[in-house]
């Protein structure tokens, strides 16, 4: 834990342990890792990772029983879980019994969040300070947190029901990290990194809207309005086909504007863009660039479209069939 209060890179100075749940656990004491016997069998690792991420929080032993024997415990849980405690003591705090991080509380156990530096609370410290900031500070500490979040949780722990709960709500803390950091990003206009940060989110969820609307509006922004189209059209399928809604009114208008920008470079797209335009009722007379003709209707339009798709399917037949 970050002792400081800033979310830094300094350990705290009461910590005894330096732990990391972020990728595969990892226990320093001092410098030096301690090693898989010292921490002992499965058992104790899994009551030593059910401690760590209630962090400061006691876990009463009927808990610890059902979480690590489920709805079928041995008739002796209770004695193995104590035996456990005993040697996962021994390794984290030699000679300390139970003066060290692993504490006897209220019927259960706890690790004494003064003790432990671990890097799960560093990341969510800092994603709790980034919410208080404004833009510029608030992006600087969304790195941070991501940066510290960039393994998944436990990312060895494969078989236990509870350690997969915990990866799920971990993974959707992080994507609501970087659902922030792209927001962020966009707000300052670093339009390049909002894409970045709206792609990654995207990876990891393709109906999580907001990232689109960064994504679309971050493209627009960067002067790339043709990837904008093409990240808008996905969405709008993506959000049709899964949910069956439209994309919001932020990235309609986005839509509009970058088909405005298009049709305005002139050429047998921008006409084709023109027409589209017309035909959604999104362009009138008065949004015309000044040397460009507008279609005189919404027939001429639809003309003027028919034509291009019927090329552009001509070549593209040509072009399979050498």
């Amino acid at each position: 834990m970050d002792t400081t209060g800033d979310g830094g890179g300094t350990r705290g100075p009461g910590a005894q342990l330096t732990v990391r749940v972020l990728g595969p656990l990892e226990v320093r004491r001092g410098d030096r890792v301690l090693t898989a016997r010292e921490l002992g069998g499965p058992k104790q690792r899994q009551i030593l990772e059910i401690l760590l991420l209630q962090l400061g929080t006691p876990v009463s032993k009927d808990r610890l029983v059902e979480l690590l024997w489920g709805d079928r415990p041995p008739a002796a849980a209770l004695q193995n879980l104590e035996s456990y405690v005993s040697v996962l003591r021994r390794g984290l705090q030699p000679g300390a019994g139970r003066s060290g991080p692993l504490r006897t509380a209220n019927g259960g156990y706890v690790m004494d969040v003064a003790a432990v530096d671990l890097d799960l609370h560093r990341f969510e410290r800092a994603a709790e300070r980034a919410r208080r900031c404004r833009p510029a500070e608030a992006y600087a500490l969304w790195c941070e947190a991501l940066e510290r979040a960039s393994a998944p949780l436990l990312e060895n722990e494969l078989c236990c029901e509870w350690a997969e709960l915990q990866r799920e709500q971990h993974a959707a803390r992080v994507l609501e990290a970087r659902v922030c950091a792209a927001e962020c990003a966009l707000e300052l206009r670093l339009h390049r990194e909002a894409v970045r940060h709206a792609r990654a989110a995207l990876v990891e969820d393709l109906l999580q809207e907001r990232a689109w609307t960064v994504l679309v509006l971050g493209l627009e922004g960067s002067g790339r309005p043709v990837e904008g189209l093409q990240a808008y059209e996905q969405c709008r399928r993506t959000l049709d086909h899964e949910l069956g809604c439209a994309p919001s009114a932020a990235l309609q208008s986005s839509y509009a504007r970058m088909l405005r920008a298009t049709a305005a470079t002139g050429g047998e797209l921008g006409q084709a863009l023109t027409a589209l335009l017309v035909l959604h009722g999104q362009l009138d007379d008065t949004d015309w660039m000044p040397g460009t003709r507008a279609p005189l209707a919404r027939q001429e339009a639809a003309s003027v479209l028919q034509a291009f798709l019927g090329r552009s399917l001509g070549t593209a037949v040509r072009e399979v069939a050498a």
